[in-house]
């Protein structure tokens, strides 16, 4: 687009693509009583669909129809309003990649999870920028920016794979022109901008090619359900219906943060409207998803960033909390556009039940279909936290608690496309408080050999712990090394204690051979009843077999070989990867307190 004028102060998006098969294009117009002009179209192969004036004179949202052989080229949209004229030219650009070509994460991939304000500080100038609402850099307060950027995370790729880890989930990097900071990016004031203090659309979009140069995807953080408060539409609301409960000054209406009436055959509309319309917080207003201009804007973002930045997966924020229809629509689109890429979920809820509704596919939520591939196992999560420090044996408690986690995986269209993790931002550190290395191994052994796709939080291979009991900072701690002042740095070996090494040792090896490991990744599942607190499983995929055992107790044990005969056939002997060790399977095993073993058959 040509450079904004005095009457149009910008166009979103900024520029589009041919060769898309949603023919449908809406361009939004930004201007003081941009309302009042018409607007005509000439560039052979694109139409005018519709010109919608909506409450606000400062907004007006053309439709466009691209055919499907129309070429790249400066779209001419002639605005006039009585006697004046003004043109704009609007970019259509060649694809670089077919839909097709678009690849997303699957169970081949381990994700690393990392606050790029809390990861590395590459370019310290960008720290602080006077043209946003003021926030200022401040590494003492746990609550502030920090200074992290996308410069600091581009030096550092070769830190992942290193680690072995194999896409990179950032939290949301677009523009934050919040008063109360927003750091962690959650309250977005542009839909198509980076934040300028963590870099450029350029520098994000180099910074994608760069990983892919080295065999890492990414996944962009995404949230369709709120903006921030600071948004030019909620200081001047394009239309009542732009946002639920609009009338917010005279009446705030926060979600009661309970997902259970999307389910809940009893549930009263009472609480599902406060629920799915109430605000996140007051300074994260609720996006009314049931607008379809306000859809067809959000779908198009989407849309946007995986055609001009390259990213390979969308992690969609707070999921359940914006309208089902809408969001299965979007998803419907995207699989049809791109049918390789993926998106997750996030669906706050620890019943498997639950879950499993929001997958694609899913029976229990039937007639309708959400459409969304992969889903997060906060069950999972849950069971592996409270199963870390249980020593005891019963039926639901210790590695009892994973085991029957997974017995419900007959309710997933697609367990092989649910995400498993230990912690993230929003949670206490698996950790906590503490420095477990041994129940650390074995959440990990669990987390990268199980069916799921595993999720790594960002210093969990450097045994970083916190707690969120006093504040959120705790538990999205700098990683030290990040800043150039740091007293430590714990990218490089020399920098890492000897139990830091001996935790990134044990992952990384792990990773590692987790790549291009088709048991772990295509494999099916055979578990066993926890005997005597040993959890057992193995991971069969074409005559591969990677048998798993926990000692989940801190007292040594003997596990009885025979009992695994199934898994085992006609093996005599395998190769622990932990260990490097072989094995006898002829014999009973001795474990160790807490031992965990990966035996390749």
């Amino acid at each position: 687009m040509n450079a904004a004028s005095k009457n149009i102060d910008k166009i979103e998006p900024s520029f589009w693509y041919v060769g898309m098969k949603n023919p449908k294009l809406q361009l939004m117009v930004y201007g003081a009583n941009i309302a009042s002009w018409d607007v005509a179209v000439n560039y052979p192969g694109v139409r005018l669909g519709s010109v919608v004036k909506l409450e606000s004179p400062n907004y007006l949202l053309i439709y466009l129809f691209l055919d499907e052989e129309v070429k790249p080229g400066k779209v001419q949209l002639t605005f006039t309003q009585g006697k004046k004229k003004e043109i704009q030219y609007y970019e259509l650009k060649e694809r670089s990649h077919k839909g097709t070509e678009r690849i997303g994460f699957d169970a081949s991939d381990v994700l690393y999870m990392l606050m790029p304000d809390r990861f590395a500080n590459g370019n310290p100038a960008n720290d602080n920028d006077n043209t946003l609402s003021p926030s200022k850099a401040d590494r003492k307060d746990p609550n502030a920016r920090h200074g992290g950027d996308l410069a600091g995370i581009s030096e550092h790729l070769d830190y992942f794979n290193e680690l072995g880890v194999t896409a990179l989930w950032f939290t949301p990097v677009l523009e934050n022109s919040m008063t109360g900071g927003s750091y962690h990016g959650y309250a977005t004031t542009n839909y198509y901008k980076v934040d300028p203090r963590f870099g450029s659309n350029e520098e994000y979009k180099s910074l994608i090619d760069k990983a892919h140069e080295k065999k890492l995807k990414i996944v962009m953080d995404m949230i369709f359900n709120h903006c921030g408060s600071e948004h030019p539409w909620l200081l001047d609301m394009p239309s009542h219906d732009w946002f639920n409960f609009p009338d917010y000054e005279k009446k705030f209406v926060q979600t009661n943060f309970k997902l259970t009436p999307h389910v809940d055959p009893y549930a009263s509309k009472y609480d599902f409207k406060t629920m799915n319309d109430g605000w996140f917080v007051r300074s994260m207003p609720d996006l009314n998803q049931r607008n379809p201009h306000v859809l067809r804007y959000l779908i198009q973002n989407s849309f946007w960033w995986i055609e001009y930045a390259g990213i390979d997966g969308i992690r969609m924020d707070t999921y359940p909390y914006a309208d089902f229809d809408a969001m299965a629509e979007w998803m419907k689109e995207l699989n049809e556009e791109y049918p390789n890429f993926n998106v997750v979920g996030e669906s706050w809820v620890t019943e498997p039940a639950y879950t499993a509704y929001w997958q694609k596919d899913s029976k229990l939520s039937a007639p309708r279909n959400s459409n969304l591939k992969t889903v997060m196992d906060f069950s999972f999560f849950e069971k592996v936290n409270q199963a870390k420090h249980e020593e005891s044996t019963e039926d639901w408690k210790g590695l009892n608690r994973i085991y029957n986690n997974f017995v419900y995986d007959f309710l997933y269209p697609n367990p092989l496309s649910v995400m498993a993790f230990l912690d993230n931002h929003d949670t206490n550190r698996f950790l906590e408080d503490g420095h477990d290395i041994a129940a650390l191994k074995q959440a990990i052994t669990l987390l990268l050999t199980t069916r799921r796709i595993p999720q790594i939080y960002y210093g969990t291979e450097i045994m970083m712990n916190g707690k969120k009991d006093v504040s959120d900072g705790n538990v999205r701690k700098d990683f030290p090394g990040g800043w150039k002042d740091d007293a430590q740095n714990a990218f490089t070996r020399e920098g890492r204690t000897t139990e830091q090494n001996e935790a990134f040792d044990y992952i990384s090896k792990i990773l590692h051979w987790r790549k291009g490991n088709e048991a772990i990744s295509k494999g099916g599942m055979t578990q066993f009843l926890p005997q005597n607190g040993i959890y057992v499983y193995s991971r069969t995929y074409e005559g591969k077999t990677v048998m798993v055992i926990l000692n989940g107790t801190s007292k040594e044990q003997s596990l009885p070989i025979k009992n695994y005969s199934e898994v085992i056939k006609n093996h005599v002997s395998g190769k622990d990867i932990v260990s490097d060790k072989a094995i006898d399977l002829t014999t009973d095993l001795h474990l160790s307190p807490r031992q965990s073993m990966i035996i390749e058959l």
